[in-house]
């Protein structure tokens, strides 16, 4: 199994390079992964036809008890045979419907083999968590498929009302997961379902945030409007995605669930209430439609309605019969996309009032509409008939909802003829539509499903046999799928459907007004704009009232806020620590009183520049703390990160005045103080509160045995970073990387990489006569006079190699050391500031003269590489490996491959003071030049000029 999802991957990340190369022909080379996957599940047809399971599991997260457990059973293997079979037809019929050279198909192929995977991961996962993780990125991928033509307002409508509404059932979802998994115990779907379940409201809640997730998936009541609105995806997309694979998530995880959680009180009203309702609603609709594709997505909600109803009424007669109509509707409904994506393609248009004739044009295509059309609407000997029939068994003992599911099945005829006759009939006045002849790898995808869908029907007694251990999860099953039940009440309801649909089709003229009339007074899209239109609003209102553009205002809320509600749970604790040491070294209350003094003289300073150097008095006063309580890699990166910190607010403030606005009111000011106090006595009794409540062993005592012992390293701290908490350092550089690339596409309005200098060549020269001396740096000439100084000039000269060789040495060092990856990262960062400051924005690029985004790409690359490759090794993600080389002349060499992760974040650092001195620094000097404001800048007489 999760070799077949890497093969998707694998596929999908290729999908953009062989479309580049063979054009649409492509398809035909990607339908082999979604094929694979049927072929496996063929393959494994027996080891699950018996009510087994085939497993896999391998460890993934060991701090979130987090495993990748995959498992397949009945019904998971039926819905792989349909993700596999459907989607490899479907990319088949991909390679002649869409043209070479058409607008965003690289993607597009890539996004629909992600989607295919994606969906395997769904249905795959034993894992709670790891199902959502599969369920969400079928939310994206369909969001990127639907909104395919993004030239196109409805398109990009369409799909963010798909992602908004699933998304937000997702979320929902995922809560009651949590729930569900916290009250059982485990994630596990198999170990919870092994065992008994406590009742009452806690489940109760749980069980229904996962139905809201199902629903909005499934496009049930009162989530159906993003599933016709989806219908400007392209058509394959629509057979796919909305017939036979992402909208039945919502079907498969009720079905998944339901032989636990049947029994909980709001299940069944819920999804029995839910489904016939849509059902209804979705039928009625269809009947309206005079776009065929249209037609068959009101259909398609309808038959989600009974789907679920059916699913999740925890019968094991209900249970058989809704996998039969699982499969069933996958059929005749992915067949039926695809019978349209052909007329539209061919014929140029889906408005059955504009169409003609089609029935001459292809014989062939006419007889496959036939037999799909007939399987929806139950006509025997299709296997919709079979389903049908089941259905109809499985709910003789509650009439109240078998007669919503008849007047259902009555719309559902009536809307099938309504499609035949739309497509193929014969239009008076009408000229008929005589359109080119039909590629054979477009009909063979249709022609096969529509062809299974016959065929299944006489087998109906094989179907029993391999579907019959799902329906034996809820009991003893006494009902059994078959071609000819005899007479029964279900067969009497069939004729009654059959007869009923086909009136209501014969009357469809004079019944055309009262369809028209007949409809909610506020359609689906109406109330989603509603309901959008309203949070925008509220929005809107609450940003007004509390975004009034005043920093001190944000700041204070924020901080009253961190006063009473932490302040008041602390007061409310209790017991403090009675003893409080007031140090450990006479050193420390004069350094804190060195702090104390600069704090207080910061917030009275009048100027910018000088308020900034106190706050970096407090920072190198609290390194030098960290020295004291013998923290020296602590020390260490507080030194350089307050450094680093101050040549930013160099940077900012040359854009700013040098003094700060008028003073507040007197009151103003006594405010602030007062919440300044307030903060700073809250604050340090939380630490002290939290260091003094600690109860179970401290989990660092075990950091210096784990350190020298797995992570062959005698720099705790390092250590830690690197490989016993090296997940959460991956997090952190992550989210380094995207504060970076945020912020640069918010500044930048060209490329990241830097100007390249352009002087004449005097100035490129070694010496230049025209200034006189030696050109100590080649970007110094480029500034003014007045912002040059050649002792700093010739200082960067001389020290910016050797400092970047120590932030080397720091890298390499770190691991036994004071230093690492972060320490070394920001050492050569400042030496690019010094660079920059000597020589300004073309000397920064003569000492970097690469992208700040490719360094930082690559640095997350080396940081994730490194925790696949001990994957691969065999290890656990990210655990660290020593290598032993002796080598002649050279000594014994020890290799922690730990190492590379440290390297990753050293190159994320630099990438980082790179982005931030050409965004803060170089791009605002090109502002100052362009604007003309400021002093100081590039030299720009006319020999000059850059």
């Amino acid at each position: 199994m999760l070799l077949l999802l890497i093969l998707h991957l694998v596929a999908a990340v290729a999908a953009p390079l062989l479309v580049r190369w063979w054009g649409p022909r492509a398809f035909y080379a990607l339908a082999l992964a979604p094929a694979a996957a049927f072929g496996w599940a063929l393959a494994h047809t027996p080891a699950v036809g018996d009510g087994g399971a085939v497993v896999e599991t391998y460890p993934w997260i060991k701090e979130l008890k987090l495993d990748i457990a995959l498992r397949v059973t009945t019904l998971s293997w039926l819905m792989t045979l349909l993700i596999g079979g459907v989607g490899a037809l479907v990319m088949v019929y991909c390679a002649r419907y869409f043209k070479a050279g058409s607008t965003g198909l690289a993607q597009f192929a890539g996004v629909l083999v992600a989607f295919a995977g994606a969906m395997l991961l769904l249905v795959f996962s034993d894992d709670l968590l790891l199902l959502y993780v599969g369920w969400e990125l079928t939310t994206v991928f369909s969001y990127l498929m639907i909104g395919h033509s993004t030239e196109r307002r409805s398109s990009r409508w369409a799909a963010a009302q798909a992602l908004t509404v699933t998304t937000l059932g997702g979320l929902a979802m995922l809560i009651g997961f949590i729930m569900l998994g916290e009250h059982a115990g485990s994630y596990r779907w198999s170990e919870i379902a092994a065992q008994p379940l406590p009742s009452g409201g806690y489940l109760i809640a749980a069980v229904l945030l996962i139905l809201a997730g199902a629903l909005s998936k499934s496009a049930v009541l009162p989530f159906s409007s993003w599933l016709p609105a989806a219908m400007a995806a392209p058509t394959p997309v629509s057979a796919y995605l909305h017939a036979a694979a992402m909208v039945k998530a919502g079907v498969y995880l009720v079905g998944l669930l339901a032989p636990v959680l049947a029994t909980v009180d709001p299940w069944r009203p819920v999804v029995q209430v839910a489904g016939v309702a849509t059902m209804l609603v979705g039928g009625w609709a269809a009947l309206r439609q005079t776009d065929l594709k249209l037609l068959l997505a009101y259909g398609t909600v309808s038959q989600l309605g009974l789907l679920i109803a059916v699913t999740g009424a925890g019968t094991p007669a209900a249970a058989l019969a809704g996998t039969a109509m699982l499969l069933a509707h996958a059929l005749f409904k992915a067949s039926l996309f695809l019978v349209v994506g052909i007329i539209d393609h061919g014929a140029g248009t889906r408005d059955l009032r504009q169409l003609s004739g089609l029935r001459r044009w292809s014989r062939p295509l006419f007889v496959v509409a036939i037999l799909a059309a007939a399987s929806m609407a139950g006509v025997p000997p299709l296997v919709g008939f079979v389903a049908k029939e089941a259905v109809f068994a499985a709910f003789t003992d509650q009439p109240l909802l078998l007669a919503g599911l008849v007047v259902g099945t009555v719309f559902t005829v009536a809307y099938s003829a309504r499609f035949l006759w739309g497509a193929f009939a014969d239009r008076p006045g009408v000229e008929p539509v005589a359109p080119a002849p039909i590629a054979a790898s477009m009909l063979v995808p249709p022609a096969v499903l529509a062809g299974i869908g016959l065929l299944a029907g006489p087998a109906a007694a094989v179907l029993d046999g391999l579907l019959s251990p799902y329906a034996e999860l809820f009991g003893a099953v006494d009902a059994h799928l078959a071609l000819w039940p005899g007479i029964t009440p279900a067969l009497g309801l069939s004729v009654l459907a059959l007869a009923g649909g086909g009136l209501l089709f014969a009357l469809r003229g004079p019944l055309a007004p009262v369809l028209a009339r007949l409809r909610s007074p506020v359609g689906g899209n109406q109330g989603y704009e509603w309901v959008v239109g309203r949070f925008d609003r509220l929005a809107t209102d609450v940003t007004g009232a509390t975004q009034r553009g005043s920093l001190p205002q944000y700041l204070g809320i924020i901080l009253v806020t961190l006063v009473v509600l932490p302040g008041g749970a602390m007061l409310a604790a209790g017991p403090w620590r009675t003893r409080i040491p007031l140090w450990d070294n006479p050193l420390q209350p004069v350094v804190v009183v060195v702090i104390a003094v600069a704090a207080l003289l910061a917030v009275g300073a009048r100027r910018r520049l000088t308020a900034m150097l106190l706050v970096g008095v407090t920072g190198y006063g609290t390194a030098m703390l960290f020295i004291l309580h013998g923290a020296p890699d602590l020390a260490l990166t507080q030194f350089l990160v307050e450094t680093a910190t101050i040549a930013v607010f160099v940077l900012v403030l040359r854009r700013l005045p040098q003094r700060f606005s008028a003073r507040p009111l007197r009151r103003s000011r006594w405010t602030r103080r007062v919440i300044g106090v307030a903060v700073g006595v809250v604050a340090g009794g939380l630490a002290l509160v939290a260091a003094g409540a600690r109860r179970a062993p401290d989990i660092s005592a075990a950091f210096p045995d784990l350190a020298v012992g797995e992570g062959y390293g005698r720099n705790v701290v390092n250590v830690t970073l690197v490989d016993i908490r090296a997940w959460d350092t991956m997090g952190e550089v992550s989210v380094l990387v995207v504060a970076a690339t945020g912020v640069a596409s918010l500044i930048f309005e060209r490329s990241r990489t830097g100007p390249r200098p352009r002087r004449p060549e005097p100035v490129r020269a070694p010496r230049t006569a025209r200034y006189g001396r030696r050109v100590w740096l080649r970007g110094g000439p480029t500034l003014y006079e007045e912002r040059r100084s050649i002792v700093l000039e010739v200082i960067t000269r001389l020290i910016f190699h050797t400092v970047v060789l120590f932030s080397l040495f720091l890298l390499f060092s770190g691991h036994n050391a004071p230093g690492g990856g972060f320490a070394g990262g920001l050492v050569a960062g400042l030496a690019l500031v010094v660079r920059y400051l000597a020589g300004g924005r073309y000397e920064l690029t003569e000492a970097a003269p690469v992208g700040a985004g490719l360094i930082l790409g690559a640095g997350l690359a080396v940081v994730v590489g490194s925790g696949v490759v001990s994957l691969l090794a065999g290890g656990a993600l990210l655990e660290s490996a020593k290598i032993d080389w002796s080598l002649p002349l050279i000594g014994d060499i020890h290799l922690v491959t730990s190492l590379f992760f440290d390297i990753g974040v050293y190159l994320i650092v630099i990438g980082l003071v790179l982005d931030i001195l050409r965004s803060l620094g170089a791009e605002v000097d090109r502002h100052i030049e362009a604007t003309g404001t400021g002093s100081g800048g590039l030299a720009v007489d006319k020999g000059d000029r850059p």
